[in-house]
């Protein structure tokens, strides 16, 4: 690869750029401000002047977009631009990572789904006043107490108090949503989303809607690691770019 080829030697307006890109002149006025593309060129009557790197940019980030939101890629792509080669590989590498990490807590709160169901299944009918305290619950979620409070104040789970001041108790319908709560949080679900689970639980069947609920997630998952491969040829490129420019740069 020359240095020519490296930066991108073919030139756009950007009415030109907007139309083989796919985004408006807007956007791409804006999307230049925020530093997502690199800067265009002034011709001597200030308009602007791209390159094919900033077509890949553009590329890249609309790929990034889908796999992380606008919010981290904007940010990711105004990074990579700044810090030498091996980092913004790893920060792109990080991303695969994230994705790989959620796939994986995805997967453990289905799987504890299922043990609830099968646990339910064999347990004998409960007896009255078979219940859990605060501190029993919270050890046997791994979570703690304080954490069980704020998801009560969260309206996901109800403990039983016979006054208002007395200490919790957890009979077992309160203990499964609240394991149902805690492999929901473990697969990654905030806490509305978590609350719309468990109030459709409410109405319809057990843990069928929080299994429905994580397999769409896997389902995303899976598609935002779809975008972010997408994406890997077009960063791979404009790290290359970015690191001849900067080099041109420090030998200037």
């Amino acid at each position: 690869m020359t240095n020519d080829d490296a930066v991108g030697s073919q030139q756009y307006t950007t009415s030109r750029l907007a139309a083989v890109s796919g985004y408006s002149v807007q956007q791409i006025r804006d999307l230049e401000r925020l530093e997502v593309i690199p800067p265009a060129a002034r011709q001597p009557n200030g308009y602007r002047q791209f390159t094919s790197v900033h077509v890949t940019a553009l590329r890249a980030y609309r790929q990034l977009a889908i796999a992380v939101g606008p919010v981290i890629a904007r940010a990711t792509m105004r990074e990579i631009r700044h810090v030498p080669y091996d980092k913004a590989v790893a920060r792109i590498v990080a991303l695969h990572v994230d994705l790989a990490r959620s796939r994986d807590d995805t997967i453990v709160a289905l799987h504890a789904l299922d043990s609830i169901v099968e646990e339910t299944a064999q347990d004998a009918p409960p007896a009255p006043g078979d219940t859990m305290s605060i501190t029993q619950l919270s050890t046997a979620l791994g979570v703690r107490s304080s954490t069980l409070r704020f998801w009560e104040q969260e309206g996901l789970f109800t403990p039983d108090r016979a006054e208002h001041l007395s200490a919790r108790r957890y009979p077992p319908g309160a203990v499964n949503d609240a394991r149902i709560v805690a492999a929901l949080r473990a697969g990654g679900y905030r806490i509305p989303a978590v609350k719309a689970v468990m109030a459709s639980l409410r109405t319809i069947d057990g843990t069928s809607n929080a299994r429905e609920a994580l397999r769409d997630r896997l389902t995303s998952i899976a598609a935002r690691s779809e975008a972010l491969l997408r994406a890997g040829a077009d960063f791979s490129d404009l790290l290359c770019s970015f690191a001849v420019s900067n080099q041109l740069a420090d030998s200037g």
